[in-house]
């Protein structure tokens, strides 16, 4: 059991549909509506049948106040981290600190490379992964001198200027299930970013994947909680008994279990459907946050 002791916090994760455009702007709507910390969205550029995951979240911005914003994952293959560094600041400065950062290495690479990104094996996925981190990093480092310089196998830049600086210290979350870019993650991540649906053995895996992370930050020199653990859920709200398969209550005691049991304190609902986004806003998270507390203060 490893209970890093982080806030709980409840987001939405929403498809970017195309038709009708406005859809998932009403389901970051509702989001915010309900209480939900965060609205991320898929990207996945190689789909017609999607909205631009950048021009949907900078829309959104607009029309919501409070909610923070992600990609959920933005792919890096076919976004160059140099422009996406800027864009994230500039959005950033434009919501007074509402963005966060959900990158991952490319998983459809036929799509990737059927827009003009380049087929990466997985050992270098992991690779330019690191890479596109330090120049996001290196360009909002607006407090270091001189222009930035990186001559990576995957990204170069020969004297980029720095800045803007984001708004906020911008998180970086790292989509990972495999052991390279799980120590990738302990290494140089804000947050761990996977989907329990494709965890190979369910919540189950977490304490493992868990102690890949905590081991790879401790020999970077880093405190294992200072990687965020979160999740994408799904599941329904019926009268069943199987995980994330109940009433709100039920919900609430499950979440509660994996942020006792694994760290886990990013809970992210996929879900289209504006009721199963408003019983996770306001009826699952603040349950599950009096549970944790609870047995914390215990």
């Amino acid at each position: 059991m490893t209970d890093y002791r982080h806030e709980l916090w409840f987001g939405s994760f929403v498809t970017p549909v195309a038709h009708p455009p406005q859809a998932p702007v009403e389901l970051a709507l509702t989001s915010e509506r309900a209480g939900l910390d965060l609205v991320s969205f898929q990207d996945h550029p190689y789909q017609s049948a999607f909205q631009d995951t950048w021009t949907l979240m900078s829309y959104v911005a607009a029309r919501t106040e409070r909610i923070r914003i992600s990609g959920n994952v933005l792919s890096l293959p076919l976004r160059p981290p140099a422009v996406l560094a800027r864009a994230a600041a500039s959005l950033d400065r434009l919501t007074g600190g509402r963005v966060e950062l959900g990158i991952g290495a490319g998983a459809f690479w036929d799509g990737i490379v059927a827009m003009g990104g380049r087929r990466l094996e997985p050992a270098q996925a992991v690779r330019a992964v690191g890479e596109a981190v330090s120049v996001i990093r290196g360009l909002w480092a607006t407090d270091e001198s001189g222009p930035l310089r990186i001559e990576g196998e995957f990204y170069s830049l020969t004297g980029a200027k720095r800045g803007p600086a984001p708004a906020h210290r911008i998180p970086v979350h790292i989509g990972a299930y495999k052991p390279r870019m799980l120590r990738l993650t302990g290494r140089i991540a804000d947050g761990w970013l996977p989907s329990l649906r494709y965890l190979p053995d369910g919540p189950a895996s977490l304490g493992a994947m868990n102690e890949q992370i905590d081991e790879a930050a401790s020999a970077a020199g880093r405190e294992p909680a200072s990687v965020s653990r979160l999740l994408n859920l799904s599941g329904r709200f019926t009268t069943g008994g199987g995980l994330l398969e109940g009433n709100p209550g039920d919900w609430a005691e499950q979440i509660a279990d994996l942020a006792l049991q694994y760290g886990v304190s990013g809970f992210i609902l996929a879900s289209d459907d504006p009721a199963d986004l408003n019983l996770f806003g306001h009826e699952v998270a603040p349950r599950a946050r009096e549970l944790v507390q609870t047995e914390r203060a215990a």
